[in-house]
């Protein structure tokens, strides 16, 4: 069998020098544009002709009611199945009886890290050290009601609570970083549909974390002041990407969006270190976080999302006076596919700036 080659690709790619206004509206629909973190370094591809529609961007969450049902949640009431005893309560405003608790933090019952004897050694060519850590389950009493529906007050003991758990973790000898994070729907990996976050506390610096720690410690050593502050001030001079600001915090869709409708929450002040927050400056974050998370909510009908807190390393000879704090927001509104996973460059459907629109109007 006779193969026969036909050259198509010069014809089909061939744009006119001046195309015509109405050429030219079908390229600027169908273009996409590679954009590169100034922190990380990463390139991102914002392809808005991908997604027909921003708000068909993912699908409304399919209800599991297998998944949701209260009865046998173990959350409901910790202590009547196996979990160990609360290491910290947060009580509801008003209430009289320890029993009426608003947050319980308690051990995970299926540690990642535990407690333990630590030691470093190798293994052939391969640095292996031991599983020390801490790993914590912050638990929220209401089973179908979380942080997109909670009061600013409800919000900012939920933040009370990972900053007191912060500072007790911070002081143990193996702690070296801090991970707090929460996990909503399946799609995002919380295998138990009761609103619960996780406190990990572990004995090295994340990669990825550590990548953010050095692109910021770059700017710093080559510009002279913060990148995070740098980029702050031109999101609220462009006021395209912005979404939500308070006195203390500003929500916005970063230009570097690696999904659509992701969302970082920063501190307007510079400030490292999140368990240096203050009793004035948490209800702002609260209210900053709560009204994120009830945007995305009401945009994207009830996604599965996480969030998550990046924060300085523990204990003086780590802390990085260049780095900011910030919380990021991250909706479930794709999965990784052939190009992601090969290349680890992520594809955005909707761009930021279309994406902060609608999240402002809601």
């Amino acid at each position: 069998m006779e193969f026969v080659e036909i050259d198509l690709i010069s014809n089909f790619y061939k744009i006119p020098k001046r195309p015509s206004l109405g050429q030219l509206e079908i390229f600027m629909d169908s273009s996409s544009e590679l954009r590169r973190d100034l922190i990380s370094g990463d390139w991102v591809v914002i392809a808005t002709g991908r997604g027909k529609r921003p708000q068909r961007a993912v699908k409304k969450r399919a209800r599991d009611l297998e998944y949701e049902k209260t009865e046998g949640c173990p959350f409901d009431n910790p202590q009547s199945g196996s979990n160990a005893p609360p290491l910290f309560v947060v009580q509801k405003p008003g209430a009289q009886m320890s029993e009426d608790w608003f947050i319980q933090v308690i051990p995970n019952k299926y540690p990642a890290l535990a407690p333990g004897e630590e030691y470093d050694r190798t293994v052939g060519p391969f640095d292996v050290k031991s599983g020390v850590g801490f790993h914590e389950l912050v638990i929220t009493q209401p089973h179908d009601r979380g942080l997109p529906q909670f009061s600013i007050e409800e919000a900012s003991l939920v933040l009370h609570t990972y900053r007191s758990r912060y500072h007790a973790l911070a002081h143990e000898h193996s702690v070296r970083y801090i991970s707090i994070f929460h996990n909503f729907g399946k799609e995002a990996g919380a295998s138990i549909f009761h609103p619960h976050s996780q406190i990990l506390a572990i004995p090295v610096i994340p990669p990825d974390v550590n990548r953010s720690f050095q692109g910021s410690l770059k700017y710093f050593e080559e510009k002279g002041h913060c990148v995070h502050c740098d980029l702050i001030g031109w999101e609220r001079q462009q006021r395209l990407r912005v979404i939500f600001e308070n006195n203390s915090f500003i929500a916005l869709c970063p230009f570097v969006s690696r999904s659509a409708f992701e969302v970082r929450i920063f501190p307007k002040a510079h400030e490292p270190c999140f368990q240096e927050l203050g009793d004035r400056e948490l209800s702002d974050a609260a209210e900053a976080l709560k009204e994120t998370l009830r945007k995305i909510w009401a945009v994207l009908e009830e996604p599965s999302y996480n969030f998550f807190i990046h924060s300085s390393p523990c204990g003086k000879s780590l802390y990085f006076p260049h780095y900011h704090w910030h919380l990021e927001v991250l909706p479930k509104v794709s999965i990784w596919a052939g190009f992601e996973i090969a290349t680890g460059i992520e594809i955005s459907t909707v761009a930021p700036e279309e994406a902060a629109a609608m999240l402002r109007k809601a």
